[in-house]
Formats: structure tokens, C-alpha cells, sequence
């Protein structure tokens, strides 16, 4: 039941402007491989600060891979922050770019920084350790969309995020897709 719930959250979508941060987190897999990211699944997220949250799941943190969601997602006159993975090097031909440098334990410089869409990270993870334990990479993406949902109108009073999601139940999940 949850499951299909989860397919009626549809606000991955938003389109961000002004100051966004872009980041990327390895889920689940084994802790030893954290840096790695060995067993690990990819989640890429965008954030306006102030403002909305773009998460998906991602194949891999290659440069095309990212760009393209970067582009689809972020207008071109967004100040856009990173960290220094270099993936993200050629972002300043498009955007005004800007990145904090965490291997040199760089995480805030002025204005610069990642922090948010590291906080939202945070919760994400917390919330898939601490209620739903195990989560297969075939429904990853419906948890995330699950916690942008919550992300994005977490200043919506409830009867709101009630209307908001029945207004999304034409994309209602059937038993039959979520048994394959």
C-alpha cells in the first residue's frame, strides 16, 4: 500500500533558480565501502535554497550523467554550488559555479557551501535506516520521492499535502507494475 502511495508524489519536477546546491550520496550498501561507494547505489540531488529539491537516482556520478539533470532541472542564471568532484569542473561554461573543497576540509567559503542538500542527505538516510531498514535499488527511487515530497511542502498544512496528493492519483500504482 505504501509503495503506491509513494507513486502519487509527484513533485520531483521542480525547476530551481537563484542559489542551488547540487550533491550526490552513496545509499545503502555496506559501511566499509563509504568513500567508494563500492555496492552502493547513486542518489543526485539539487536544492534552491530556500526553496524546492530535485532527487533522483542515478547510474553514476560521471559527468554525463549529472550535466544532463544539472541542465534540465536548474535555469541558467542559477549561482550553482558544488563540491570539488570533478564531475562538476566544466559547470562554470553554463552557470556561475562555485565549490567548497571538502578533501581539503573546505565546507563553507562566504556564501559557498553545500550544506543543505547535505541535511537533506541526512534525513534521507536516517529515515531509510531508522524505519524502513533495507530498501532494494528497484523502489530506491520511490523513497526518495517520497522524502523530497515531504521536503517540498513542508509548509504546506496537511489538508494541503492531502489535496496535493489526491490531485496526483491518476499515477496511481498497480499491483501488477509493482510485482515486476
Amino acid at each position: 500500500m505504501l509503495q503506491r502511495i509513494r507513486k502519487c508524489f509527484n513533485i520531483n519536477t521542480a525547476q530551481l533558480k537563484n542559489k542551488v546546491e547540487v550533491d550526490e550520496a552513496f545509499i545503502g550498501g555496506k559501511s566499509k565501502n563509504a568513500q567508494g561507494g563500492k555496492g552502493k547505489m547513486v542518489a543526485f540531488g539539487m536544492i534552491e535554497r530556500k526553496g524546492k529539491l530535485v532527487a533522483k537516482v542515478v547510474k553514476d556520478r560521471k559527468r554525463k550523467t549529472l550535466e544532463p539533470e544539472i541542465f534540465k532541472h536548474i535555469d541558467k542564471g542559477a549561482y550553482v554550488m558544488t563540491d570539488e568532484l570533478l564531475s562538476y569542473k566544466a559547470l562554470y561554461q553554463t552557470f556561475d559555479h562555485y565549490s567548497v573543497n571538502h578533501s581539503a576540509k573546505e565546507y563553507v567559503n562566504g556564501a559557498i557551501h553545500t550544506n543543505t542538500i547535505e541535511g537533506f542527505w541526512s534525513i534521507f538516510k536516517r529515515g531509510l535506516l531508522g524505519i524502513y531498514h533495507l530498501v532494494p535499488k528497484k523502489h530506491l527511487q520511490k523513497y526518495l520521492d517520497e522524502f523530497v515530497f515531504r521536503y517540498n511542502t513542508k509548509d504546506y498544512t496537511e489538508q494541503e499535502r492531502f489535496n496535493y496528493f489526491f490531485a496526483n492519483m491518476q499515477n496511481r500504482l498497480r499491483y501488477k507494475e509493482l510485482i515486476t
